[in-house]
């Protein structure tokens, strides 16, 4: 499979004869003569290398360097430099360029360094996967939106207050998660300090206490022995709470208390435990609406949103929605063993040209499934042909064709409706059916039932 690869240089001769000799070794070679139909290039195609020249007719090399990267952060690039100008070099190589050559360039030296470029990034693709997979975080993209730039901002702000809670709002699949990942990671608590994630919506409510603050032997029936709650593995890193609505009204006054003094007590005990542990909850759920129904307590909320960041949906940032593909495609590229596929320029309108009802989650299983389903060595994502545009701050998005099974005809009961959607979320999961549950913000036992299958 070639290897896509962007050649920007104004010398004619130079770049026509390195085109084609890059081409002999199996590259797909794009030309481009100035910065102008580089930007062009990068709109239509996603190279795995760029060979840039320093002097262009209409900018610096070295200057659009950081906006090549923005733009194709897998790519491994290769400055070309004036002969002799090792202080550029250098300038390139701390801009990220993966290595350089001087002009006059002897091909075989080009080709060389070019080959060497490419393996020396999938190196390092595969290390930093490798200390994702065995730290548990992934990389984050950093975002090209305004918004999201401002919620970076904040966490960062927030790294340096060691114990204070934080509150993530937004909507299904819009990464709270990751988010919360980022923050502890800021946090500087050393490499091995817990970051310890916790679905309150599945906990059972018999046994969500003892999840959560440990019991003491005998404090129920099946209790043989002590055992500690997420609350003691959390201390000295970061308890995830996701979910934090669901939680029962009475371990919300448990929380609070622990929020309030940093110790706690054991389900069937009476000594006080202390963690260091930082909270940070996250609902896609309306808690003031919640709190108006006695279902969440005005104190918790308070004392939880210290420090409340609202995470704006991929529909209203969607110049983060190019950068997150490219993303998300590199790490999806590694699992899959498909490396050299890149986005092709019908899948990047379509992209754009998408809500995301499903935020960065749905984004992520699009490509995935492009990635299995579509075999060519550009992804052109069929399953979004026939999108539309949605202006920035739209509303959410509705299904398409919902008249088909809510407007059209007699009324329907609303658990009628509440089903057909519920379908319709798990076709476009593909069948699988906890993405299905985690899209829609159900429990699983409660997604099947929706679907007509629990009990």
């Amino acid at each position: 499979m070639s290897v896509p690869l962007l050649f920007i240089d104004d010398d004619r001769a130079f770049s026509s004869l390195g085109a084609a000799a890059l081409q002999r070794e199996g590259y797909a070679v794009t030309l481009a003569r100035s910065l102008h139909e580089a930007r062009a290039a990068l709109a239509r195609l996603t190279p795995a290398l760029v060979v840039l020249d320093r002097r262009l007719p209409d900018g610096d090399g070295l200057t659009f360097l950081p906006e090549l990267k923005a733009q194709a952060p897998g790519a491994a690039v290769v400055m070309v430099t004036a002969h002799g100008d090792i202080a550029s070099a250098v300038d390139a190589v701390r801009a990220g360029a993966a290595d350089y050559v001087a002009k006059p360039v002897e091909l075989a030296d080009l080709v060389l360094r070019a080959r060497r470029a490419l393996d020396t990034g999938r190196l390092k693709d595969r290390l930093a996967a490798a200390e994702a997979e065995l730290s548990g975080r992934r990389r984050l993209v950093p975002p090209a939106s305004a918004a999201m730039q401002r919620v970076f901002a904040a966490l960062e702000r927030i790294a340096t207050s060691p114990r204070g809670a934080v509150m993530l709002l937004g909507e299904t699949g819009t990464g709270k998660e990751m988010l919360a990942r980022h923050l502890h990671a800021l946090s500087s608590r050393g490499d091995d300090a817990p970051f310890v994630h916790v679905n309150c919506a599945a906990l059972p409510e018999q046994t969500v206490e003892s999840e959560l603050f440990g019991h003491e032997k005998g404090a129920f029936t099946d209790a043989r022995t002590a055992r500690r709650g997420l609350v003691e593995v959390a201390h000295g890193g970061t308890l995830f709470l996701d979910e934090v609505g669901e939680l029962p009204l009475g371990l919300q006054a448990k929380l609070l208390t622990f929020l309030d003094s940093g110790r706690f007590r054991r389900l069937g005990g009476t000594t006080e435990h202390s963690s260091s542990a930082r909270i940070v909850a996250a609902t896609h759920r309306d808690l003031p609406g919640l709190m108006a129904r006695g279902e969440f307590r005005e104190d918790l909320w308070f004392r939880l949103g210290v420090f409340r960041i609202d995470i704006p949906p991929l529909r209203e940032r969607p110049e983060d929605i190019l950068p997150l593909a490219e993303g998300i495609l590199a790490e999806l590229r590694r699992e899959l063993g498909r490396r050299d596929v890149s986005l092709g320029p019908h899948a990047r309108t379509r992209l754009t040209a998408y809500a995301f009802p499903g935020n960065v989650r749905e984004l992520r299983n699009v490509l995935e499934r492009a990635l299995v389903m579509e075999p060519g060595p550009e992804l052109e994502l069929d399953v979004l042909a026939g999108t539309r545009p949605v202006p920035a701050g739209a509303p959410a998005a509705s299904p398409p064709e919902p008249n088909a099974f809510v407007l059209s005809g007699p009324p329907r009961a609303l658990e009628e409706v509440e089903r057909a959607y519920t379908r319709w979320v798990l076709e476009q999961m593909g069948g699988r059916r906890m993405e299905a549950a985690k899209v829609l913000g159900l429990s699983y036992p409660t997604f099947l039932k929706r679907l007509g299958e629990g009990t």
